[in-house]
């Protein structure tokens, strides 16, 4: 019986610290920020992916629900007039037992208006 509960409690312990990334989309184009479309033929495809999170804490019971859209932004705002991201993924992400996270992570490459870089 003493093994059994040992057996138990390892597999419990194992199992909570366990997490999960789930691949939800992909894109080819996506953006949450006005283009001006007539200006396209000048965009310019950065040769460095990026990333963006939004991500929200669990104390066991989450402290918000993250949102995609604002992990979007965080991923084109991080490059000078970025105005969207092409060939791109969205993905879910968790770990939780007592405490732990729930997020939103979106990687891809800028698309960049050069009009909109300041020199």
């Amino acid at each position: 019986m003493k093994k059994f509960t040992k057996v138990t409690a390892s597999v419990a312990l194992l199992l909570s610290l366990t997490g999960c990334v789930q691949r939800i989309t992909d894109f080819t184009v996506i953006s949450s920020k006005n283009m001006n479309l007539s200006n396209a033929a000048t965009f310019v495809r950065d040769d460095k992916r990026v990333e963006g999170d939004d991500t929200k804490a669990i104390v066991i019971f989450p402290l918000g629900i993250p949102n995609a859209k604002e992990a979007l932004d965080n991923a084109i705002q991080t490059v000078p007039g970025c105005v969207g991201l092409v060939d791109g993924v969205l993905e879910h992400e968790f770990f939780a037992f007592v405490f732990g996270y729930v997020k939103y992570r979106v990687k891809g490459t800028c698309l960049i208006d050069p009009a909109l870089v300041k020199k």
